[in-house]
């Protein structure tokens, strides 16, 4: 047994503080940390007892605990296990290791090139473990390919890792990365739907290798981070989460593409977020942050397919009107004249 060094008790703020957020995170991934511990025959009721987590608990089906929990939980098994991988490798990652290799990708110019470098880096860590950026036509993956079955562990390395480098993608770009899938190499657990929390984006199980998908272009979006910044996100950088990211820089390119390519399918505010995996409300906020408004980028997208489309095809008023997203033909008519100040037939034979 690991000798660990007495703790403070918590006192009521601290234990509110833990608690007191919404449980969404489930408890199968502690207990794959509890393996970790066993396989080294240490003893894990210090870390428990921090985190506020119960024997009854830890095995309670179906249990959730806070982000608060997890990320004490997450510390002190890191530290005590002096792994930050948590057991899932063949290799423990000493304290620190992932600090290592966040430094090591600071000067790149872009975030693309922070990813592969981040990936090769880890490899050398731990090479039972591949992870590799991958682009395929607009959308890029992160994609873990494992070398060795991790186990009872499968969904711990997998979640962990996953999370870990799409926090930092974030946090290297200073904007929200939104993801538009995640896939895992195993079975759908009992608690699939917190996934939906966890990585905010439609999951798919029993998939050949776990990955996240997002849009290709954030990989040419700069880094913005400094030494000075990365000194600071050291300090605790446990609780590293896209959540903790209103700008979305991408955000206007997002909206006009899925606008041009369905326009059908975004007809308001609930259809477009729901396109976007995000809320009508989040999608009006981080729009205003970037200086634009769903109505204004509405109308620019349809005024240049309805022009394009009147322009170079012969298709029926109707036909435009329905294929630039409007409903029907008069409301379309309505916004050409307020667009041009003529009807579309008018402007067409000009």
């Amino acid at each position: 047994m690991s000798q660990v060094a007495p703790r403070r008790p918590l006192h009521s703020a601290d234990q509110s503080r833990l608690v007191g957020g919404p449980a969404l995170t489930p408890m199968a991934l502690v207990r794959a940390m509890v393996l970790a511990y066993q396989a080294r025959g240490m003893d894990p009721s210090g870390a428990l007892d921090q985190a506020q987590i119960t024997p009854a608990q830890l095995k309670k089906p179906g249990a959730c605990i806070t982000a608060a929990q997890m990320e004490v939980i997450s510390g002190a098994a890191m530290r005590e296990l002096d792994d930050e991988a948590l057991g899932c490798f063949a290799r423990p990652l000493p304290w620190g290791s992932y600090g290592l290799l966040a430094r090591a990708s600071l000067s790149s110019p872009t975030l693309g090139v922070a990813l592969k470098r981040w990936c090769r880096h880890h490899g050398l860590l731990a090479p039972d473990a591949t992870l590799a950026l991958e682009v395929t036509g607009d959308i890029a993956s992160i994609t873990l390919h494992l070398h060795r079955d991790p186990g009872p562990m499968a969904e711990l390395c997998a979640v962990s890792l996953l999370r870990n480098i799409h926090g930092l993608a974030s946090w290297y770009v200073d904007s929200r990365v939104a993801l538009l899938g995640a896939r895992f190499h195993y079975a759908a657990p009992r608690h699939a739907q917190a996934y939906a929390v966890l990585f905010d984006a439609p999951s798919r199980f029993d998939a050949e290798n776990a990955a996240i998908d997002f849009d290709a272009r954030y990989l040419s979006l700069p880094v913005r981070r400094d030494e000075a910044a990365m000194n600071q996100l050291l300090q605790r950088a446990l609780p590293l989460t896209v959540r903790s990211y209103r700008r979305d820089r991408l955000l206007v390119q997002r909206v006009r593409q899925v606008l041009s390519s369905r326009p059908q399918d975004a007809h308001n505010a609930n259809d477009l977020a729901t396109l976007l995996n995000t809320s009508p409300r989040t999608l009006h906020r981080q729009l205003k942050d970037e200086g634009a408004s769903l109505q204004r980028l509405k109308d620019d997208v349809r005024r240049q397919l309805a022009t394009d489309l009147l322009l170079r095809t012969k298709r029926p008023i109707k036909q435009v009107a329905e294929a630039a997203g409007f409903q029907n033909e008069k409301s379309f008519i309505r916004a050409f004249k307020a667009w041009t100040g003529q009807s579309p037939g008018e402007w067409r034979g000009q």
